[in-house]
């Protein structure tokens, strides 16, 4: 029989354990971008349940009140996401009970048109205290933490939006600016704001001439270095380009991407950094290059060092882990690729079915983990070759990116938020 002095001393530890558990969600919990710290789609970081579904493992889920496919985004207490909420695009704030801490309209909202879409596409990015949302409607907007709008604007002041399907693009940030790549038919640029304020500091068009939908593209830019400054890498238009992170100029371009000029070649899948190589997939799924980063100028004929005609993604786009490229192709075909030559390491495949990849795939420890949309995450283990560990049936469509942070996985569905972990 349990002593009082007993009973105390428990409650008492768990008293203590509840802080120390919220504290260790804080410091882990960091997804500030789509693909993550590292803009890689992986983390080494923490342990991952392998087996769940719609009750199995899940330590929460909440319904959410639109259709989105944004990718959620996290720091310290707070899971962010977006979604129309009563015809306004809005902001949701989560905490790590699932609960919603506050919710911000941003201003109305252009549904998706395509099954696996949205108007509510691109992530929030986070940046310290700073939250940064864009949106198909061309709203883009600064909150601080507590959700107050600091500034908002609209894009399409500048071109009208001629994409055939919906924005996919999220903004990124470098040290001053938010900045935000527009790739379409008619004038394409990039633009950047001054955190905190909103002031315009920069504008640059970014206009390549192309084959019919060639021109469009639903990548998202990375922030890099180029000789010890800060670069913005975009790719789109059949061309990669560096341009200056603190007046948009152009640095490099590489082109080349399109030799025959084959119509719809249109950029779905973002760009991926392995060390000092791009790996930039093209083609609607049947192509994937290997580029140097740096140089000056055209650097099409000397920064090449590989293309793949016989391999590569339309729409996931690939991950970076331990040095290794990941390619999950739109079919389930999972192909290793060592960066450096281009050449296979190890391929294998999911189980067929007639449902894509839409979503990205992400890599925690040793684990591949898959979206199939039709609803199905598969877990394969990558350490020495592929081995399918697990089909995860969360019983609703997945477009969006699953999310790996603090021992946990957090999945988007297209009516719920799950947060997954080993209980």
């Amino acid at each position: 029989m349990i002593t009082r002095f007993a009973f105390a001393i428990a409650v008492l530890a768990c008293s203590q354990a509840a802080p120390s558990l919220a504290g260790e969600i804080a410091a882990n919990a960091h997804w500030p971008r789509w693909r993550g710290p590292q803009d890689n789609g992986s983390t080494t970081v923490g342990s991952y349940s392998t087996e769940f579904n719609t009750s199995k493992n899940v330590l929460w889920k909440t319904s959410l009140p639109g259709t989105g496919c944004s990718t959620p985004t996290v720091s310290k207490g707070s899971i962010l996401l977006t979604c129309p909420v009563d015809g306004q695009d809005t902001v949701i704030n989560f905490d790590w009970d699932g609960k919603v801490k506050w919710r911000a309209g941003i201003g109305s909202q252009i549904p998706g048109k395509h099954r696996n879409s949205s108007g509510s596409n691109p992530s929030v990015v986070i940046d310290g205290d700073r939250l940064f949302a864009y949106f198909k409607s061309g709203n883009l907007a600064e909150l601080d933490p507590s959700g107050k709008i600091v500034w908002q604007t609209n894009l399409k002041k500048f071109a009208k939006d001629t994409l055939f399907f919906d924005r996919g693009t999220s903004p990124i940030t470098t040290k001053q600016c938010l900045v935000v790549a527009v790739m379409h038919n008619g004038e394409s640029f990039l633009v950047a704001y001054e955190k905190g304020t909103g002031k315009q500091k920069w504008y640059v068009s970014r206009n390549y001439k192309t084959p019919v939908e060639g021109d469009h593209s639903y990548a998202t830019p990375i922030v890099t270095d180029h000789m010890g400054m800060e670069s913005i890498l975009v790719w789109g238009a059949e061309h990669l380009t560096a341009h200056d992170a603190v007046n948009g100029e152009l640095i490099w371009s590489c082109g080349g991407f399109n030799p025959d000029g084959a119509g719809n070649w249109v950029a779905v899948g973002s760009h991926v950094i392995a060390g000092d190589i791009a790996i930039v997939p093209y083609g609607r799924g049947s192509r994937l290059a290997g580029i140097k980063l740096g140089g000056e100028g055209d650097v099409t004929e000397t920064h090449r060092l590989w293309t793949r005609k016989d391999t590569g993604s339309f729409v996931p786009t690939p991950l970076v882990h331990n040095g290794r490229v990941y390619v999950l192709r739109d079919r389930g075909e999972v192909e290793c690729i060592d960066p450096k030559t281009g050449k296979t390491l190890w391929k294998d495949a999911l189980p067929k079915h007639r449902a894509k990849y839409y979503a990205s795939p992400v890599v925690a420890g040793d684990h591949l983990y898959a979206a199939r949309e039709d609803g199905v995450v598969f877990v394969a283990g990558i350490k020495s070759g592929f081995k399918l560990v697990s089909e995860n049936d969360m019983g609703e469509r997945l477009i969006a990116s699953p999310v790996p942070v603090a021992n946990r996985l957090l999945i988007r569905g297209a009516e719920h938020l799950f947060c997954i972990g080993n209980k």
